[in-house]
């Protein structure tokens, strides 16, 4: 079965002390594209680099709302020189996290948000955007750029919420939580989205799948995702697996 992961972290600490060995085993299982995510300025500069250094690999760039208080003019220039690259694909991981009360004062956020949609649109790039605990204000920034399009990163809304983000026309981001007991909300959100816009995804190294449930998780994990997904939409594994690697390349303009 091949493998397409949509967002990989691979620059994480967690990897420091055997990194070039994963990066070769992803090849002999099965992985064929991986897209690593920025989560910092630094993050997105180990993204350009993997890109450049692995076949396999392309890169979204951006600030994740925790790290939105380092978004300024400056930042915006040093991102926009990095979106140069010919195989960054998106920018990204961008968007609104509420959940953490240490993370930067919403409206910072909120700022960081625009400011890096407002780069997408210029640069004509999908979004990868991380919303957590914010679905309202991320819907109400994603409808400021009806130009711009993406991913719902690792989606954690409700099916009346993916429907609005549908309706947009982004995809809907499903990572190891659909393997999770409690995961009652993200199944209704597998049954009701079209499987032509549907992604799956690691999020590695966190959000392992069962039984890989608080492992370190890698981009091979996909296919407990894939497993899972199938059972929800009763199609065949390879259906699924085809399906998505089809829907990340359309996203991110691969082989177009």
């Amino acid at each position: 079965m091949k493998i397409f992961d949509a967002h990989a972290h691979y620059d994480d600490e967690q990897f420091d002390g055997d990194r070039e060995t994963v990066m070769k085993e992803l090849e002999e299982n099965g992985v064929i594209g991986v897209l690593n995510c920025g989560a910092t300025y630094e993050g997105a500069l180990a993204s350009v680099e993997y890109a450049e250094k692995y076949d396999i690999f392309y890169a979204a760039v951006g600030i994740h709302p925790e790290h939105a208080d380092t978004v300024d003019e400056d930042m915006m220039v040093r991102l926009r020189e990095l979106s140069g690259g010919k195989k960054v694909r998106a920018i990204g991981e961008i968007g609104l996290d509420y959940y953490w009360e240490e993370n930067p004062a919403r409206d910072i956020q909120l700022k960081a948000f625009r400011m890096q949609m407002e780069l997408a649109r210029e640069l004509d790039l999908p979004v990868i955007i991380h919303d957590r605990d914010a679905h309202q204000d991320t819907l109400m920034v994603m409808k400021e750029f009806p130009e711009v399009t993406g991913e719902v990163h690792c989606f954690s809304g409700s099916a009346e919420f993916a429907r609005e983000c549908l309706k947009l026309g982004y995809y809907i981001g499903i990572t190891g939580v659909v393997t999770f007991k409690n995961a009652k909300k993200i199944i209704k959100v597998v049954e009701e989205t079209p499987l032509d816009r549907l992604i799956l995804e690691t999020d590695c190294p966190y959000m392992a799948p069962v039984p890989y449930r608080g492992k370190r998780n890698r981009s091979e994990y996909i296919k407990e995702i894939i497993e899972k997904t199938a059972e929800i939409k009763g199609y065949p594994e390879d259906i699924i697996a085809n399906a998505v690697i089809s829907n990340i390349k359309s996203l991110l303009r691969i082989g177009a």
